[in-house]
């Protein structure tokens, strides 16, 4: 079976979810979306880690409530600032362990990327308890080691050759319109992967 990086990141938080009840551990992940850069600030992001790692509270911080009951009482309640979201970010992380899992940050606007990993980092030098897992694509490799510094262990996963055909091969056999593909098509699919695979991972 053929996974993308989201499946691999589900995996991983389906495996951490398992153990963080039984260890009180908290885990908040975040999906970022090519199709849907635009409402994917680094206040939406940090915005729904928070909420997640919130939930699982039984207490909610007196300054998180406070925040939150100053912005319900301004404009018709005006959402909280990026600044205003990482520090309670920064309060909830130092009550328990932390796992925060971002998928497919090289899909968050180039700009965004900067300041997603600092306000990460800032999270980081407050609890030294929180842990990062990060999937992205090998280009935003070097922005991600500038950023988190020594914090940060690379770890390169790709499929080979043979997993992607196998996996085009199945996606075939699922195909409705069976008139649709004649063996000289099919061929001609599968002797374009080599290529196409040398160009995607490199």
């Amino acid at each position: 079976m053929l996974l993308t990086s989201r499946d691999f990141s589900s995996l991983v938080v389906d495996a951490l979810g398992e153990q963080a009840s039984e260890k009180n551990i908290a885990v908040a992940c975040f999906y970022f979306d090519f199709a849907a850069q635009k409402e994917q600030s680094p206040a939406d992001m940090l915005g729904a880690l928070l909420r997640q790692v919130v939930s699982g509270l039984t207490e909610i911080p007196g300054e998180v409530v406070n925040t939150y009951n100053n912005h319900k009482r301004v404009a018709g309640g005006r959402r909280p600032r990026l600044p205003e979201i990482l520090k309670m970010l920064q309060t909830v992380s130092t009550l328990q362990p932390i796992f925060i899992c971002v998928d497919a940050l090289d899909e968050c606007v180039a700009e965004y990327r900067q300041v997603v990993l600092e306000s990460l980092q800032k999270i980081l030098e407050k609890s030294p308890r929180t842990r990062l897992f990060i999937t992205g694509r090998s280009y935003i490799r070097g922005e991600i080691q500038l950023l988190l510094a020594e914090t940060v262990t690379f770890m390169n996963i790709k499929p080979n050759e043979r997993d992607v055909i196998t996996y085009i091969l199945a996606q075939l056999k699922k195909d409705t319109n069976k008139g649709a593909m004649n063996g000289s098509l099919r061929g001609d699919i599968l002797a374009k992967v080599p290529e196409m695979f040398s160009e995607m991972y490199v």
